[in-house]
């Protein structure tokens, strides 16, 4: 009975290990940084390896992210003395060779089980999108070193867009896709192969596998990661191009106001 109790905590922890870490991705993505340079970063803070790349001095010099860094720090230390003290009650006291072997089954089956969630694209996608709601529910990380430069407030935001098989930009040209109609913007393409193409022009084609880096409303960057081929697909785009259009005469309308006050000198 211990024995099982040293396997189920065992594997309880090393889970919220594999969420932690996600949290704390999806935390430093808030902040500014890529998700590759995020995920690098809050693993290696986490298992206390390989935290010496040239990204540290981006975590080093921003206070958000430091705070991110030490609590992954100190959640290691607790993580390493549970798991520890689970292994070892995992195969504690008198017990046949069989049964050691079953439990080592057991946990290696669990460890793989872990391992095959975590690399699913899916399953990453989904809570990710979850735990980033929450951050921005219940925090304040949303802190990008982008934001002066590219003068992000209210609703804007850059965002990355991973492209699946199935997807509704997947296949297309970019000039197919209508995306300034919705009020996109694509700053630039990471190819899965690990090409970087900037500014890409309307020629450029969308693959699975690619990265898109986009700027536009928070609204209508969480609608085109959802929408997929097909007439749902279409219907959701002509959607967002009414959205779009209903606030751009919003915008105008607002801009007009503001030069018929200037002109007044109120």
């Amino acid at each position: 009975m211990l024995g099982i109790v040293g396997i189920i905590a065992l594997l309880t922890a090393l889970g919220l290990s594999l969420v932690v870490t996600r949290i704390a991705t999806a935390a430093l993505v808030l902040t500014g940084l890529s998700e590759e340079v995020a995920k690098f970063q809050a693993r290696s803070a986490f298992t206390g390896t390989g935290f010496t790349t040239a990204e540290a001095e981006q975590v080093v010099a921003h206070p958000v992210r430091r705070r991110i860094i030490v609590a992954l720090f100190v959640l290691r230390s607790a993580g390493l003395l549970t798991i520890v003290l689970s292994l070892i009650l995992s195969f504690v006291g008198p017990a046949p060779d069989m049964q050691k072997l079953i439990r080592l089954l057991w946990i290696a089956g669990g460890i793989a089980g872990l391992w095959i969630l975590s690399a699913s694209r899916l399953g990453d996608r989904q809570l990710g999108r979850l735990i980033r709601w929450a951050l921005r529910r219940w925090t304040d990380l949303d802190v990008r070193d982008y934001v002066d430069l590219l003068h992000l407030s209210g609703p804007y935001a850059v965002s990355q867009l991973h492209v699946r098989r199935g997807d509704w930009i997947e296949g297309r040209r970019l000039r197919q896709c209508r995306l300034r109609q919705e009020g996109l913007l694509v700053l630039g393409i990471q190819r899965g192969e690990g090409d970087y193409v900037g500014a890409p022009h309307g020629d450029t084609r969308i693959e699975a596998g690619d990265t898109l880096i986009l700027y536009g409303r928070d609204e209508t960057l969480e609608g085109i990661d959802r929408r997929r081929a097909g007439a749902t697909g279409e219907s959701a785009h002509a959607e967002a191009v009414g959205q779009q259009r209903r606030q751009m005469r919003r915008q105008h309308a607002q801009e007009s106001a503001r030069q018929r006050r200037k002109e007044a000198g109120l």
